[in-house]
C-alpha cells in the first residue's frame, strides 16, 4: 500500500515525468519556409562588397560610360590583402562589382572592349575578378558577382539584343570563377549614357525589358546554390535603404510578383509581409564610407565604430544579413583607414559577445510540446542551432526563465527562432527580476533568425522571455545573454 501511495503521489506532482516517453510529433512549418541555400545565406550573417572599378581612378560614383579603359591602373592590386582584411574582419565572403553602370568589365569579357583587357593594368593580361575568386578560395570566403543590368557604354542598351549580351556576360561569369555565393542584381535602370557615342537618354520597361525569369534561369542552371539578389528576390531582397538598418519590425516574407528590380516599395521592404506568401529574407547593404566607390577626400570620413555596432545591431539583429561596402582605393589595395577601422570594429564585436551568460543554465518554462525533453526549455541555451523550445500547437504564447545562477550585470539579450519551421513570433518582451519583482527592459516585435537588444545595464539573476503572440506555437532555439561593454554603444 505504501509504495502505491508514493508512486500514485509522484505521478500527481512529476506529470511530465510520465509523459515525456510520449511519441510527440515536432511542429508543423509555418509556410513560406526558407529553402537551403536561404538558410546557408542566413547563417553567413555578415560579409563584404568591394566596389571597384574605373570609377575608382575617375573620382564618379556613377561613370557616364564614356571613359577610357586606360585610366584603369591600378599599381598594386592585391586581391589577397582584399581577403585577409575581409577575413580578419569576421566577415563570411566578398561580392564584387565584376561590371558597374558604366560598363567596364573587371574580366576580360570577349563581348565588349570596354574592360581591363584594354587597361595599361598588366599589359592588358589581368583579371580582377579571377584574382579576387583565386583569393577568396585561399582564405575560405565565400565569391560573389554583381553584375549592373544598367550599361552606360553599350551601343545595344535599350534593345532586345543587349539582353543576349548581358548574359552571355552573366555566363562568363558563372561558369569561369568557381561556385558563387550570392548573384546580385540591382535596381539602377535606364537614363542617360555615352552608349556607344549615342550619348542620349534611354528608358526601358524594368518590368518586361530583362525579362528576369529568362536570366534567373540561367543562375539557377549555372550556380544552383547561389542565392539570387534584388528589390524582387527571389531568395534575398533589398532592405529598402543604403543605410544598412533593417525595421524594427521584419519579417522574412514577401510577396515577390508585386517587385522588380528598380521598382520598389521601401516599406515593405523594410518590414516585409506577416502574411507574405514568398521567403524573401533582407540583406542590408551599407557602405564603410559616404561613397560607394574610394575618395580620397572621405579618407577622414570613415564610419565610427560605434556607427558600425549600431548599424550591426539593426541588421544582424533585426533578422537581416549585413553587406558592408570596403572600396578598394587606387593603389588596388583596401586603404589603411579602413583596415583600421575594421579592426577596431572587430574587437568591438568580439567583446560584446565575449561570454554567453546564459550559456548552458537552467532554463524553466510555463509549458513545452508534451512535456517531451525533444522540446524542453533547456534547448535555448545548448549552442545547438538544431534543437528548440516549443509549445503544444494550440498554444501561441509562453514563458522562459534562465536562471544565471548568481547575480549578473547583464545589457543584452540575444534570441533567435527556428527558421526551418517558419518565422512565427509576432511580439514579446524581456524582463528581469528585481528585488522580487519583475521589471521589462526590452521587447519588440518580430525575432526570425537572430534578434539582439541592447538596453540599460541591470544586475540580476533570472531573465524571462515571454511570446506574448505569435503566427503558431513558438518555437524558439537560442537565448543569449551578454554583459557587454557600454562604450560601443554610445552616440559619437
Amino acid at each position: 500500500m505504501f509504495r502505491f501511495i508514493l508512486f500514485f503521489g509522484w505521478g500527481l506532482l512529476l506529470p511530465g515525468l510520465f509523459s515525456c516517453s510520449r511519441n510527440v510529433q515536432p511542429p508543423a512549418p509555418v509556410y513560406p519556409v526558407p529553402s537551403p541555400r536561404q538558410l546557408a545565406w542566413q547563417h553567413l550573417e555578415f560579409y563584404a562588397f568591394t566596389h571597384f572599378s574605373i570609377n575608382t581612378f575617375t573620382n564618379k560614383e556613377w561613370g557616364y560610360g564614356d571613359e577610357s579603359p586606360g585610366l584603369f591602373d591600378p599599381t598594386n592590386l592585391d586581391c589577397n590583402q582584399w581577403a585577409q582584411v575581409i577575413k580578419e574582419a569576421g566577415m563570411k565572403g566578398i561580392i564584387v562589382t565584376a561590371k558597374h553602370h558604366d560598363g567596364f568589365c573587371l574580366w576580360p569579357s570577349k563581348y565588349t572592349e570596354h574592360s581591363v583587357k584594354n587597361s595599361p593594368w598588366k599589359d592588358g593580361k589581368g583579371d580582377v575578378v579571377g584574382e579576387l575568386s583565386d583569393a577568396c578560395k585561399v582564405a575560405g570566403l565565400k565569391f560573389g558577382i554583381y553584375l549592373s543590368p544598367w550599361d552606360r557604354n553599350s551601343a545595344l542598351y535599350g534593345t532586345p539584343e543587349y539582353i543576349t549580351y548581358y548574359r552571355n556576360q552573366l555566363k562568363e561569369l558563372l561558369t569561369n570563377y568557381g561556385p558563387v555565393f550570392e548573384v546580385w542584381f540591382d535596381g539602377a535602370n535606364g537614363g542617360t549614357g555615352y552608349y556607344g557615342g549615342a550619348r542620349e537618354k534611354r528608358t526601358i520597361d524594368r518590368k518586361t525589358y530583362y525579362d528576369w525569369p529568362g536570366t534567373r534561369k540561367i543562375v539557377r542552371e549555372l550556380q544552383p546554390d547561389a542565392c539570387i539578389f534584388s528589390d524582387a528576390g527571389p531568395d534575398v531582397r533589398w532592405v529598402g535603404n543604403e543605410r544598412g538598418v533593417a525595421g524594427e519590425t521584419n519579417w522574412s516574407m514577401i510577396n515577390k510578383d508585386e517587385f522588380a528590380p528598380g521598382l520598389a516599395d521601401r516599406e515593405v521592404l523594410n518590414h516585409g509581409l506577416e502574411n507574405g506568401k514568398d521567403w524573401v529574407p533582407a540583406e542590408c547593404d551599407v557602405s564603410i564610407r559616404p561613397g560607394w566607390f574610394y575618395h580620397k577626400s572621405q579618407d577622414n570620413k570613415v564610419k565610427t565604430v560605434n556607427q558600425l555596432v549600431d548599424i550591426y545591431m539593426k541588421s544582424v539583429g533585426r533578422n537581416g544579413n549585413l553587406l558592408l561596402n570596403v572600396p578598394p582605393d587606387r593603389t588596388g589595395r583596401i586603404n589603411e583607414h579602413d583596415v583600421q577601422r575594421l579592426k577596431e570594429f572587430r574587437k568591438a564585436l568580439d567583446e560584446i559577445f565575449a561570454r554567453n551568460l546564459a550559456a548552458g543554465k537552467r532554463v524553466h518554462a510555463d509549458i513545452w510540446r508534451g512535456r517531451n525533453k525533444q522540446f524542453a526549455p533547456g534547448n535555448v541555451t545548448d549552442g545547438k542551432e538544431e534543437t528548440y523550445w516549443c509549445t503544444d500547437d494550440s498554444v501561441k504564447t509562453g514563458k522562459l526563465t534562465i536562471d544565471l545562477g548568481k547575480r549578473e550585470k547583464i545589457n543584452l539579450v540575444l534570441l533567435g527562432e527556428y527558421i526551418p519551421l517558419g518565422q512565427r513570433v509576432k511580439s514579446f518582451k524581456i524582463e528581469v527580476l528585481l528585488n522580487r519583482v519583475w521589471k521589462q527592459v526590452a521587447g519588440g516585435t518580430t525575432i526570425g533568425y537572430k534578434r539582439i537588444l541592447h538596453f540599460a545595464p541591470v544586475t540580476t539573476d533570472k531573465i524571462r522571455i515571454t511570446i506574448l503572440d505569435a503566427k503558431a506555437c513558438p518555437v524558439l532555439n537560442r537565448v543569449e545573454i551578454y554583459n557587454a561593454p557600454e562604450k560601443y554603444f554610445q552616440a559619437d
